[in-house]
């Protein structure tokens, strides 16, 4: 399979394979390697990878299709592949960005000193929906607020890593993650073991571990559950595979019940304490009693277990305001606040609409930008300029004078490309990537590699799974 000289290059996007020179360094390898297949032994690697993917369960949900909602997570089955040394630098940048927001989520629901130094409107936090008052003044344990975080990264066409947003309250993708690792190995199985790929399988012992060290001080063996929503939740699979690689029970809102500003787990047993509740479940539906009184997947009066430092829940409740597209705007100016230091990564440029020449600019140049509500995620509230018709522009731009803090815009961004089997060829398609990152008290730790999503349709720049993406492994080298 000769598809080196095949592949189209695009000289506007950055493309992870291949340069105007040549194949970059880490793909030569692989390079090698795929020649000695041919197109038919890669559509049989690609059917058994389906396969597995169906007999193993690796599935998600899609809200918004009538017809079936269960789907098997598309997966390309050519790896990305990142140098040892790009990698540090992402590492580096993250871990700088997790601890520059961490001490913004302690602050902002404490004493709220960034406020007062008017760095951030004190007008952006108290209008975002996910600021959320009944949490000020709770002390978490440690003061880690981020335990579990997504940082979804993009390339542009300069080659330089841009974080695109934060995922802070309940990040998923990190099983899908593994699973794509073990994939991998069961189609490639001597390549990847002849490659210096550094490992992922540790995530679960790791979370477990940062887990432990969320519970109240002087708990020798904490109980720790995980919350689920239920089986027709988007990222179930993860929940359960999760739950079962930590060795930790996986439990809805009915199986636990509060007492005495204490949660219990309901077991054939009786009542078991619960220390640490790893949660799937968003805050407006955690308690009944002090969020959405018509929640059933939460547990009545988990509030109060968490105010009096009875419970641990993971990630701390009201992280959402850090996930705020408009405070977004704001986190390199933390990292110097909070840190006294420069980003490493940089933000992409972003426009508020509140602000009415960023409003402007941004209508007059619609084309070209990418409008985002402020508080969505999954690509939903998503308008690409250059897609978009007249219509669905006229009522975008109505929208955003109607209502100028739910929105943002962006300039549209080249993703880089990477390659991908496809109609049984190699061609490039737009990716990005989610690293994984925990944040104990010994400091944080980021599975190297992450989630690479991939925008399977030709052109498209949209990689979310609900809009139609897919994902594939992620190999860090180790030199």
């Amino acid at each position: 399979m000769y598809w080196s000289e095949k592949y189209k290059l695009n000289s506007l996007i950055f493309d992870e394979m291949k340069s105007a020179d040549g194949t970059r360094i880490q793909y030569h390898a692989l390079q090698d390697y795929l020649k000695t297949y041919s197109t038919s032994n890669f559509k049989e690697k690609e059917k058994i990878a389906n396969e597995l993917f169906l007999n193993r369960g690796i599935t998600f949900t899609v809200y918004s299709e009538k017809e079936g909602i269960e789907k098997i997570f598309p997966f390309d089955i050519i790896p990305r592949i990142i140098t040892k040394q790009e990698w540090e630098n992402v590492e580096s940048g993250i871990k700088q960005r997790l601890k520059a927001l961490n001490l913004f989520l302690k602050d902002i629901y404490g004493e709220q000193q960034i406020i007062k130094d008017e760095i951030i409107p004190a007008k952006l936090i108290a209008t975002c929906p996910f600021f959320n008052r009944d949490v000020v003044g709770i002390k978490v344990v440690n003061d880690i607020y981020t335990h579990i975080s997504g940082i979804d990264l993009i390339r542009d066409s300069d080659g330089k890593f841009y974080v695109l947003e934060d995922n802070l309250r309940v990040p998923s993708g990190v099983s899908y993650m593994i699973e794509n690792r073990e994939i991998t190995k069961r189609i490639f199985p001597d390549f990847i073991s002849e490659s210096n790929v550094q490992d992922i399988s540790d995530y679960p012992n790791l979370l477990h571990k940062v887990l432990m060290n969320s519970a109240q001080k002087g708990k020798y063996k904490p109980k720790i559950v995980l919350l689920t929503p239920g089986i027709y939740n988007s990222a179930y699979f993860e929940h359960t595979y999760l739950a079962k690689y930590m060795g930790v029970e996986l439990v809805e809102g009915r199986d636990l019940v509060v007492e005495n500003h204490k949660v219990y787990m309901k077991t054939t047993r009786g009542l078991e304490q619960v220390d640490v509740i790893y949660r799937r479940v968003d805050d407006d539906f955690l308690d009944p009693i002090f969020f959405r009184s018509d929640s059933n997947l939460g547990v009545a009066g988990i509030m109060s277990a968490y105010r009096k430092g009875n419970v641990s829940i993971v990630n701390a409740v009201g992280n959402g305001v850090a996930d705020d597209k408009a405070i977004y705007v704001y986190v390199p100016d933390m990292i110097k606040y909070y840190l006294n230091e420069e980003p490493i990564l940089n933000n992409i440029p972003t426009y508020r609409m509140e602000n009415k020449d960023e409003m402007e600019y941004t209508i007059k140049n619609f084309n070209k930008m990418v409008v985002k509500k402020t508080n969505e995620s999954g690509g939903y509230g998503l308008v690409m300029g250059d897609k978009a018709d007249d219509k669905t522009i006229m009522k975008t731009i109505e929208e955003m004078k109607k209502d100028p803090r739910s929105y943002i815009s962006q300039p549209i961004i080249q993703l880089s490309s990477a390659p991908c089997f496809i109609d049984n060829n190699l061609e490039p398609r737009h990716v990005d990537l989610r690293p994984f990152a925990l944040y104990g008290p010994q400091g944080i730790n980021i599975v190297p590699g992450g989630l690479t999503r991939v925008a399977l349709v030709e052109g498209s720049k949209v990689v979310n799974s609900s809009q139609g993406g897919g994902s594939k492994d992620t190999w860090i080298m180790n030199d």
